[in-house]
């Protein structure tokens, strides 16, 4: 998979991007300098034309950049992908590629990463995690990772989680106790940070095959 992202990150001038797209607009409102958008560019050009060349990214085309495979989708895959098509219109462009990336980003702010993951959560889109989403994220990232747990060993992580984290008891997750529970569980944002976005030797978040379920024990 990691072949996908390497590539020739040489600085060519883009053109003809919309202005909400322009590199140096992209570089004030994110982590990345000028030089690294251009970089990322060249990246998103090769991803949006595996399949139809047209300076899009469709979900096949984000699948096969994961798996190799356009056809593998599972909840967590596509959630992702929902949050990089932030005009929730089917396709990723540009802007979308790179702002969604910058969370990655090493100087990306703490609270851009908890945010992110807590909408990755948040799957019906209510400004709560509930405890059904909470399993059905882990179930998808275990099925990710080609790995499998008993029901009651599933239903324990996510028991735990929901004990820790629902701190009024009200049976879901608000923002602010997603945040409390995160500081005070942090591993659960070491796949938020892409170390080597800072020297673009890659280019796009591997953390689908790197998410390790966290074990609250």
């Amino acid at each position: 998979m990691m072949d996908a992202f390497k590539g020739c990150f040489c600085s060519t001038k883009t053109s003809r991007l919309p202005r909400d797209e322009d590199p140096i607009m992209l570089a004030s409102e994110t982590p990345f300098s000028v030089n690294e958008i251009e970089a990322l560019h060249d990246l998103f050009k090769k991803l949006s034309s595996t399949i139809v060349d047209d300076d899009l990214i469709h979900k096949e085309e984000f699948q096969l950049a994961l798996f190799s495979n356009s056809s593998k989708q599972n909840l967590f895959s596509n959630r992702v992908f929902d949050l990089f098509d932030a005009k929730h219109n089917g396709v990723i462009k540009f802007g979308e590629f790179v702002r969604s990336l910058s969370v990655f980003h090493p100087n990306a702010s703490e609270e851009d990463k908890i945010t992110f993951a807590f909408r990755l959560y948040d799957l019906r889109q209510t400004g709560y995690i509930e405890r059904v989403e909470l399993k059905e994220m882990v179930l998808a990232i275990l099925r990710e990772l080609d790995s499998t747990l008993t029901d009651d060993a599933v239903d324990s992580i996510v028991d735990k989680t929901m004990i820790e984290a629902d701190l009024n008891g009200d049976g879901r997750i608000d923002p602010e106790e997603w945040k409390d529970f995160v500081t005070k569980n942090p591993s659960l944002l070491k796949n938020m940070t892409l170390p080597y976005l800072k020297e673009l030797t890659l280019a796009f978040p591997s953390f689908v095959l790197n998410t390790e379920v966290p074990d609250y024990k």
